[in-house]
């Protein structure tokens, strides 16, 4: 099974890729984490990125693109992957399109998650919580601690992120969305028969039936 996942942060994307990854047995493909593990293991690329992350830049579509092939052409990815948080314009939709047909594989579903109701994304990241320990994740309302501010796991101290403020989130939702709205139609006409929209303020095992029935 061979994914594109689309969606703003706090829209339960992340959720759904989980789940899906235990489904079908695939593994979950981030450009953040691909950079993280490139720069880390030396790689050719990764010194490239590092010096373009390092500076506060960008790391450009081209390095991008190279870091997904490496990591498609990975045993692990043979069977499918869902590719999460890339691409993220149409360039790099159009040059991910270009790879894809080099590599001779065909994508089975885009899935978009994603909901008009912008208030249900604020409240979910600013209500999450995150162990400062063991990195576990909460919510203040949907999957709290047994003790407020304690982690069940490791019995860590439970933190808010900077970024997850009211004001921040409503900016980085305002960029996605100046972002990706081309890229919304850019798939909905590439992908037509292949492309689902999930309704993002809806449960994740709500949301989750209808991606696997979807997806046969």
């Amino acid at each position: 099974m061979r994914l594109i996942l689309l969606g703003p942060p706090g829209v339960g994307k992340g959720t759904q890729a989980k789940i899906l990854i235990k489904q079908y047995s695939i593994p979950q493909i981030s450009t953040g984490d691909m950079l993280r593990a490139s720069v880390k293991n030396e790689t050719d690329l990764g010194k490239k990125a590092k010096e373009y992350m390092d500076r506060g830049d960008l790391v450009p579509d081209n390095v991008i693109i190279g870091l997904i092939q490496e990591r498609l052409k990975e045993n692990d990815a043979q069977k499918g992957f869902i590719l999460d948080g890339f691409p993220r314009t149409v360039a790099q939709a159009e040059a991910l399109e270009t790879l894809l047909s080099d590599l001779n594989i065909e994508i089975d579903k885009v899935i978009d998650i994603d909901t008009k109701n912008e208030d249900v994304i604020v409240d979910r990241i600013t209500g999450r919580r995150v162990c400062k320990q063991c990195g576990a994740i909460y919510h203040i309302k949907n999957m709290p601690p047994k003790v407020e501010g304690v982690c069940d796991a490791c019995g860590g101290e439970l933190y808010q992120r900077k970024d997850d403020n009211e004001a921040t989130v409503r900016n980085r939702l305002k960029v996605y969305y100046e972002l990706t709205s081309p890229l919304k139609d850019f798939y909905k006409n590439k992908y037509a028969d292949k492309y689902l929209f999930v309704e993002g303020s809806q449960s994740a095992d709500e949301a989750n039936a209808i991606i696997i029935k979807s997806l046969g």
